[in-house]
């Protein structure tokens, strides 16, 4: 996944097996272990594909941030307190760390003014929070 936030962040079309393989240089990994690895990122959801000729060109199907973030959800769900895991987390952030998550929780509630980085945050952040299973099923 590295390789593929790295390399397609400059390029909107993806990158193919090759160039994946390409990218790994210094690792002993076969051009069909590089295929295999896609090919179940792709089951997963991990990473976009779209034929190209003979070729499957692939994309992440998320940022590295979304998907970080993501893994951050998924672990708030492993049990125990959410807010006591929340509680814990926010304690362990540095300064600046923590004033990123005054701005962005600022911007979650419409703050404006001297307290609110909204312009700041969103440059800082790729796309829009994903939206969580749970969250959907609420909505129904």
């Amino acid at each position: 996944m590295d390789v593929l936030w790295d390399v397609v962040q400059g390029t909107s079309n993806g990158v193919t097996v090759r160039e994946v393989a390409d990218a790994l240089d210094g690792r002993e990994l076969a051009y069909t272990t590089v295929m295999t690895v896609l090919d179940r990122l792709a089951g997963k959801g991990m990473v976009q594909r779209e034929r190209e000729g003979r070729a499957w060109r692939y994309r992440p199907a998320a940022s590295r941030e979304a998907h970080i973030a993501q893994l951050m959800l998924d672990a708030l769900d492993l049990g125990g307190s959410r807010d006591a895991a929340l509680v814990r987390f926010a304690h362990s952030v540095t300064g600046t760390e923590a004033e990123v998550l005054r701005a962005a929780l600022g911007s979650e509630a419409g703050l404006t003014g001297p307290d609110s980085a909204g312009a700041e945050l969103t440059d800082r952040v790729d796309g829009p929070p994903s939206r969580r299973p749970a969250d959907e099923a609420a909505e129904r």
